[in-house]
């Protein structure tokens, strides 16, 4: 049995859809003939994702969605609300790693709290507030699931090579704020399971600068990354929920 299975039309929304991984799940998605409604969230709409509307305008609607702002994830929850009953699956896809002078750390002495509080504010806290704001669409009786990407370099039991110390730290921090969610949506949404879930190195423009010791085979393009995501979530299982997991659907160490 599929996590979705029985459901007539999945109502979908992915925050962070843009580009890169996010954008991906929106054209899986949009192929995929179960899938009624898709709500997708941009903090800068791009050509490809209007486009993409455009094809689709009785399907995706799309919502500008600026994560760092409470607000702003209020309201959009708000409209989804107003159009829809609830939702089956939400993906969280929104991910920091390098910006201008903001940069993965090589060393303590490149440490910096601004950076530090950037890395937090993406990575972990917007996907928190999301889960604060998604309750009233998650509590119906049919299945559904709440997924962040996550990253293995967040697991502290794998983390070896040090380094990196705003990502690391902030995909750790999501892992956990999000195995807590879990457990309370558990008693106030029983019917969601939540998910952290480890992509892989994607081509994407997050890891573009940091591709050149990565191996051909396990650098993925973004629609094989999409689909290995989806089929992990269409096979999940209620003792999953609260876990970390590969795009190979094995559980990673915290």
């Amino acid at each position: 049995m599929t996590v979705f299975e029985g459901i007539e039309s999945i109502q979908a929304l992915v925050v962070g859809a843009s580009r890169g991984i996010g954008f991906g799940m929106v054209q899986q998605l949009l192929s995929d003939p179960r899938v009624g409604q898709l709500y997708a969230t941009y903090r800068t709409r791009t050509a490809a994702l209007t486009d993409l509307a455009a094809q689709h305008p009785d399907r995706l609607t799309l919502m500008p969605m600026d994560i760092t702002q409470e607000a702003q994830i209020a309201d959009g929850i708000a409209q989804i609300r107003q159009q829809s009953q609830g939702l089956h699956l939400v993906l969280y896809c929104v991910g920091f790693l390098h910006e201008g002078t903001i940069q993965p750390e090589k060393s303590l002495q490149q440490v910096q709290a601004d950076h530090l509080l950037r890395y937090f504010q993406v990575n972990s806290i917007g996907a928190v507030l999301l889960a604060k704001h998604l309750p009233p669409l998650l509590k119906h009786s049919e299945r559904s699931v709440l997924a962040s990407i996550s990253a293995k370099i967040g697991s502290i039991g794998d983390n070896q090579l040090g380094g990196w110390y705003g990502y690391r730290a902030s995909k750790a921090a999501l892992n956990m704020l999000m195995r807590t969610v879990a457990i309370e949506y558990s008693r106030k949404c029983p019917k969601t399971l939540v998910v952290m879930l480890h992509p892989g190195t994607t081509d994407t423009r997050l890891s573009q600068p940091f591709q050149r010791n990565v191996p051909p085979e396990k650098l993925f393009p973004v629609a094989r990354t999409a689909s290995q995501l989806l089929h992990v979530i269409e096979t999940l299982q209620p003792e999953d929920s609260g876990q970390f997991l590969s795009w190979d659907g094995s559980r990673l160490p915290w």
